[in-house]
């Protein structure tokens, strides 16, 4: 299994995954035009993917699922208040592209087993995936206001995860964000803080190779290198001492990062 972060952050978010069978996108928060461009960067095209599986309904997350799947017709899975939620905003897919994908179920595609997890967002029925084969775990999670004992049940053991490392909340705070807009994102319903997704991640990695990426960074309240050294700080104070086992790593609003092998 190998995977890329072809760009996350608050303007889009999309991850790519494949094995020798099968190519699959979580998400494409972008353009037509730039999720090709995303997909070109890692040496693969959109003609490739077999599939998208989407998180929920917002714009950062969606934006170019209409079009690339009457582009490439491409099968879309979401669940069905997700389906609800984007209609009128993804224009016509086709039916025999529109395949539903329900909360905390699994679908299996050849030797990839896709399980799907309920997260807590402000958003219809927003969820994330966990990637398995022969094994692997693959686990991607962002867009979700703290992390649960449930969540981290879907999460622990993972060989490599997408995580949310959303704000710096001292940033968010000082802001230039209207007090409704903090308020939301500091709730339990809007997304993780460094500090809040270093505490989770300490609590659901092994001893064990692990590579973490940290993702949907905050454009206004969040830069990589504080993000970085936030989460460094506060695994060490739960005891994990980073570049052991756990080894962190960056991602782009706006390209993609290396293709991996988990």
């Amino acid at each position: 299994m190998r995977f890329s972060v072809l760009a996350s952050g608050s303007s889009g978010n999309a991850v790519f995954i494949e094995n020798d069978e099968h190519t699959f996108l979580v998400d494409a928060g972008f353009s037509a035009k730039k999720m090709d461009s995303l997909v070109e960067g890692i040496g693969r095209s959109m003609k490739q993917v077999d599939g998208i599986f989407v998180t929920h309904e917002h714009s950062d997350h969606i934006k170019g699922i209409g079009v690339v799947a009457r582009k490439y017709g491409i099968p879309i899975y979401a669940n069905e208040k997700t389906w609800q939620a984007m209609d009128g905003l993804v224009g016509n897919i086709p039916l025999d592209q529109r395949f539903q994908f329900d909360m905390e179920t699994v679908k299996s595609f050849g030797s990839l087993d896709v399980q799907s997890f309920a997260v807590s967002h402000d958003a219809a029925d927003p969820m994330f995936y966990v990637f398995h084969e022969n094994g692997r775990k693959l686990a991607v999670i962002t867009d979700t206001g703290y992390v649960s004992d449930r969540m981290k049940g879907f999460i622990r053991g993972a060989d490599a995860f997408v995580f949310e490392s959303n704000h710096d909340v001292s940033m968010l705070q000082v802001g230039r964000y209207p007090w409704s807009v903090k308020r939301r994102i500091l709730s339990d319903v809007g997304h993780v803080s460094n500090e809040d997704a270093a505490v989770a991640i300490s609590e659901v990695v092994e001893q064990k190779e692990t590579k973490i990426y940290l993702s949907h960074l905050s454009k206004d309240n969040n830069m990589k290198d504080l993000a970085r050294m936030s989460v460094t700080q506060t695994l060490e104070t739960c005891g994990i001492i980073t570049g052991e086992f756990v080894h962190l790593h960056d991602t782009d609003a706006d390209q993609p990062t290396e293709l991996v092998t988990v």
